[in-house]
This record gives C-alpha cells, sequence and structure tokens, in this order.
C-alpha cells in the first residue's frame, strides 16, 4: 500500500484576525471604487468632494495635505482671480479638490470663477474635466496653448529629487506669463503668482531654479494630513496674511 500525503498541511492558513484584515482591505478597496464610479457619474453637480475617495499611493510620493493647508493654498490661488484668470495646479490634487470645494461652497459668480487645470500623473483624477495628464519626465508635454497664459501656479514635485525638481520647474516656468527680464527684486505684483511646496533640504535649488520668477522661502509650513518625517517648506513669488517672506 503506497504511502499518503496530506497535502493540506502544506497549504498556509492564515489567522483569523489576518483574514479579517484582509477582508476589511478588500471591502475598503471596493468601497473606494465605488465612489470614484458614483463621483465620476455626478462629476458636474458641485457636491462638496473628499479626498477620502482617493487612497494616497506612497509609491507614487502621493502625501495629501490636511484640509487647513489645502484650505490656506487654494484660497490664495483664487485671491484676484476672475473668469479670466487660469489656474494650474501642478501635482497637488488636495489643493485642487479644495478648489472645487471652495468654488461650490461659496457660490460664487461666474464672473469670479477661473479656468482651472489639474497637471497630475494619477489617472483616477481624470474623472474631473480639469484633468491634464501630466509627467513631470516630459516637462514640456503639455497643450501648446497652455504656454504663458498661467496667472497662478502651485506645483509640489512629487520626489525630493534634483531631476524631478528641476524638470516641475521647467514645467511651472512654461506656464508663467511673460514678464521681460528676469524678477530680482521683491515685488508684490508679479506677473504670475506661484507657489512652491516641497522639502526643506530643496531649498537651495528651489530658490536657484524659481529665481527669475521672484521666487522666496515663505514663512507658511505646510501640513500633511498623515504627516511626513520630512519637513516641508512653502516657496512663493508674493506675499500675504498667510506668509511672508524668510529672507
Amino acid at each position: 500500500m503506497s504511502e499518503i500525503h496530506d497535502d493540506d498541511n502544506d497549504i498556509p492558513m492564515l489567522s483569523g484576525s489576518a483574514l479579517e484584515a484582509l477582508k476589511e482591505f478588500y471591502a475598503d478597496r471596493d468601497a473606494k471604487e465605488k465612489e470614484l464610479e458614483n463621483l465620476k457619474a455626478k462629476k458636474n453637480t458641485g457636491d462638496i468632494l473628499s479626498m477620502d475617495t482617493f487612497t494616497e499611493n506612497w509609491n507614487d510620493s502621493q502625501f495629501w495635505y490636511s484640509q487647513e493647508t489645502a484650505d490656506i493654498f487654494a484660497r490664495e490661488l483664487l485671491a484676484k482671480c476672475d473668469n479670466n484668470s487660469r489656474i494650474a495646479v501642478i501635482s497637488a490634487p488636495s489643493a485642487f479638490v479644495q478648489l472645487k470645494n471652495i468654488i461650490a461652497s461659496t457660490s460664487m459668480s461666474a464672473d469670479k470663477i477661473p479656468e482651472i487645470y489639474l497637471l497630475e500623473f494619477d489617472e483616477r483624477f481624470s474623472i474631473f474635466p480639469e484633468f491634464v495628464f501630466y509627467d513631470y519626465k516630459f516637462p514640456l508635454k503639455l497643450p501648446p496653448s497652455m504656454k504663458g497664459t498661467i496667472d497662478h501656479i502651485i506645483c509640489d514635485p512629487p520626489f525630493l529629487s534634483e531631476d524631478c525638481q528641476t524638470k516641475a520647474a521647467l514645467t511651472a516656468r512654461w506656464l508663467c506669463k511673460p514678464s521681460g527680464a528676469a524678477q530680482s527684486q521683491h515685488t508684490t505684483d508679479p506677473a504670475s503668482r506661484v507657489i512652491v511646496c516641497t522639502g526643506e533640504r530643496m531649498n537651495s535649488l528651489v530658490n536657484k531654479l524659481y529665481g527669475p520668477l521672484g521666487i522666496h522661502t515663505t514663512t507658511f509650513e505646510p501640513v500633511h494630513a498623515k504627516g511626513l518625517s520630512n519637513e516641508f517648506y512653502c516657496y512663493a513669488n508674493f506675499e500675504c496674511d498667510n506668509w511672508k517672506w524668510k529672507d
């Protein structure tokens, strides 16, 4: 009689708690996918949006701003805008979502609502009509009609590398309205308002890359919803109630 092997003993078994955690993971994933589908179906209704619908992907270096930080950035982007203004949000979808929420919740009149572009790699955000696919590796692969036409810009390069920072800066400078000679003095009225949000260790590089736009390190410290070990700075070429220049 041949020996009988119980192959079932070789199959790894998950504990009850592990199985429960796995079920919760898949349930949460399915719920998020359903939320996205529902959002896509009613994207033009003016409903208040939540970044909870969009799970952060840390492999893509996605870290959403806290509600307060997103609100500050969105309000500064909207300041002094009208329906002839253009806003570009580069790799900062939580600021973009808050822009839409402010416009929806304050019932802004049509003559005050600017044209908004979300330049973003994550195609989950393509459910929004403002979405423009953007890969920082190809910094100028954008609609030619956008060149030199943007009034207000926020840029949050996804990676703390010189390559990523340099290419994102190239995008921002390409989008900015022409201002003639490079700005070497502080100015309260730049041709295009520019905000950059990135790590503290990029400080010298950011000031170099955006120097022609009048960028300076500010006193405002951005906060992320789930916290980050890296200290982040806000850079801008204008001062406002929310920040002043450090230098």
